[in-house]
Order: structure tokens, then C-alpha cells, then sequence
């Protein structure tokens, strides 16, 4: 189909490839005869219109075919098939070797747990930029068991891995339906308003107060951004790994979100002070300064206390909802957590 471009009318080319008309959008020409092939448009333009494009006829119409071309090689899912992540260790600030040799699959949690300024960001860092021994650290990230390509580490338009930092606020302009279908227009999306429908009923399902299509990016709170971006990698975003930082400060149901991200295969690592999210994941990774110092694999034992940590855990949210509504503290409330923990 694409071959063939050139044997098309304007208006033809316009309906199969919609994105198409911002080619002429983007070089200034907005007066288009539709009834013209490509070739009888360029002909048929004025040479100071050209000139001002900065492009001669055949310019035109050769950049105008690349461009479908590009655009169409987008839409296509690329391949970014990551069965397994591996880290090889390097060293930790004293300059001691980690010893290490990990390796995540599909479907994993993975929780960092360690003291504030021990290294769990920069060991997300080094992961998010497929490190190759070349950061402080000296580690090594292999994917699928092999040396990433170099075009994995660097291509923009399909990141292998998408980070949620601690600061989630927004800066744009624009309200939360349209910020969703500008992402879904960008990957090539079909059915754009039921994806979009989809992305805003997952988002409140975690956030702990509801927002609708309609409320403006930068009138969200913290952990509605949160919980929109979290929505948002998950049913999106093509990156396979995702990760996660100080989730338990977004104020949105944490359990919902790590179960979904793993329902959309994802591996995700998440660097926590949270008892309950570092016995969510599968393994545990302890760092200490600056370097992998222990790694643990999530017990029986541990499990059973899950449960436990999780009652205690929605019962201090209840309490904070509780003040917040301007509620006071009393004996009961102290008493049903003197319970839970007997």
C-alpha cells in the first residue's frame, strides 16, 4: 500500500493515512486540492510557496513518501520482546565488588529496599539506561541474557523501560482525556476513546479521590497523577519494564497497581520504605552503600505475615481518611490496632 502512494488522490490518502495532512500542516501549505495526486499537487504549486517550504518539487514529494513510510513502520509493535532482565554487579561507593548476578523474568515483582541516599535510585538508573559498565556503579544489564543493542539503549520512540519517579505533578496545559488520546494518536492507537475510557476507570480505581476527562492535568493531585501514569504505562505504554519509585507516598491503592502492571506481563522493580510493598515482590534486593548487598528470595514465612501487615497498613489509611474528614482519635480506634497486631 504504501509503494503506491503516489497513485492516490489527496483525499484518498488523507482517509487511509489521517496523520498524513500534518505533513502539509507542518511546512505551511494548507490551501490542498484534494482531488490531486501528490505528484499534480507539487506540480501544480506556486514556486514562492516551494520556496518557502524550502524543499523543490521532487523534494516534496519524496520527503512526503518517507514520511507514511515512517509513520507507518511506527504502528507497527516493535520488537521489544524481554523475556528476562539480568544485572551483573559492579562496585559500591567504597569501591568493594557486588558479586552479583541477577536475573528478572515477565511477570516478577522485585522490591529495593535499602536506607535513604544507600543507591536504590541509581540502581533504577542504571537499569532505565541499560548500563553497559559505563555509570559510577560499574554494573552490566543484559536482556534476554545478552548484550542490549545499542539502538534498544537509545531508541526514543519505544523505550524498553518506563520510570515512575517520585514527582508525578504536571506541567501541561491540557485536560486528562486529552493528554491520554495525544499519547494513544502518538502509537498509532485504535478505538482511541475506548482505550482512553478504559485508562480513566483503571486510574480511579487506584487514586484515592476520583477525577474524570475533564479535569485539567495540573489540577490533579499527586496521587491521581500517580495512579493516571501507572494506568497509563500499563495499558499504553509498550515498555515491558517499569520502574517504580516511593510508590507508597502516591496515596493510591498500591496492591491494585502492582497487580496490574503484572497482569500486562510487565517486570517491575520497586524501590520502597514500605514494609508491605518490599513483601509484595518476589525477591527483595538490600542496598547498602551504594551497592547490592543482599539479596532475598520472599519465604513461606514472610508470606504469612502479609496478610497481617496489609490489615494494620489499611487501617492506618483509614485513620489518616478519618482525620482528614476532621474525625478525632479515641480509644477504639487505638484499641482495634491494639487487636490486629495481638
Amino acid at each position: 500500500m504504501v509503494k503506491d502512494i503516489a497513485l492516490f488522490r489527496m483525499e484518498q490518502l488523507f482517509k487511509i493515512y489521517p496523520y498524513s495532512e500534518d505533513y502539509f500542516v507542518s511546512l505551511g501549505i494548507n490551501d490542498i486540492d484534494h482531488r490531486l495526486t501528490i505528484e499534480e499537487l507539487a506540480v501544480s504549486m506556486q514556486d514562492e510557496v516551494l520556496d518557502d517550504t524550502g524543499l523543490n518539487r521532487e523534494q516534496l514529494v519524496e520527503n512526503f513518501i518517507l514520511f507514511i513510510e515512517k509513520m507507518e513502520t511506527l504502528k507497527k509493535p516493535p520488537n521489544n520482546t524481554v523475556e528476562s532482565i539480568t544485572i551483573i554487579g559492579g562496585k559500591d561507593k567504597s569501591g568493594n565488588d557486588e558479586n552479583i548476578n541477577l536475573e528478572f523474568k515477565v511477570g516478577e515483582v522485585i522490591s529495593i529496599v535499602g536506607p535513604t541516599g544507600s543507591g536504590k535510585s541509581r540502581l533504577l538508573a542504571d537499569i532505565e539506561c541499560l548500563a553497559q559498565r559505563d555509570t559510577p556503579t560499574y554494573r552490566q544489564i543484559l536482556l534476554n541474557g545478552e548484550i542490549p543493542d545499542i539502538n534498544k539503549r537509545f531508541f526514543i520512540e519505544n523505550k524498553l523501560v518506563a520510570q515512575l519517579s517520585q514527582n508525578m505533578n504536571f506541567v501541561m496545559d491540557l485536560l486528562v482525556e486529552e493528554f491520554i488520546k495525544l499519547h494513544a494518536e502518538s502509537r498509532m492507537i485504535n478505538n482511541i476513546e475506548k482505550i482512553t475510557e478504559e485508562i480513566i476507570i483503571c486510574a480511579n480505581d487506584m487514586a484515592g479521590e476520583k477525577f474524570d476527562r475533564n479535569t485539567p492535568l495540573t489540577q490533579l493531585s499527586g496521587g491521581q497523577s500517580r495512579a493516571l501514569m501507572i494506568a497509563d504505562t500499563a495499558l499504553l505504554s509498550l515498555s515491558p519494564v517499569v520502574l517504580i519509585d516511593e510508590i507508597e507516598n502516591a496515596g493510591i491503592d498500591r496492591k491494585k497497581a502492582i497487580e496490574l502492571l503484572v497482569k500486562k506481563e510487565k517486570i517491575v522493580l520497586i524501590s520502597t520504605h514500605d514494609p508491605v510493598l518490599a513483601l509484595v515482590g518476589d525477591k527483595r534486593i538490600v542496598i547498602k552503600n551504594g551497592g547490592i548487598n543482599k539479596v532475598i528470595n520472599l519465604s513461606k514465612e514472610e508470606k504469612k505475615y502479609i496478610d497481617i501487615l496489609e490489615a494494620i497498613d489499611k487501617k492506618m489509611t483509614g485513620i489518616r481518611n478519618h482525620l482528614r474528614n476532621g474525625g478525632i482519635i479515641d480509644d477504639s480506634i487505638i484499641d482495634s490496632i491494639y487487636r490486629l497486631m495481638q
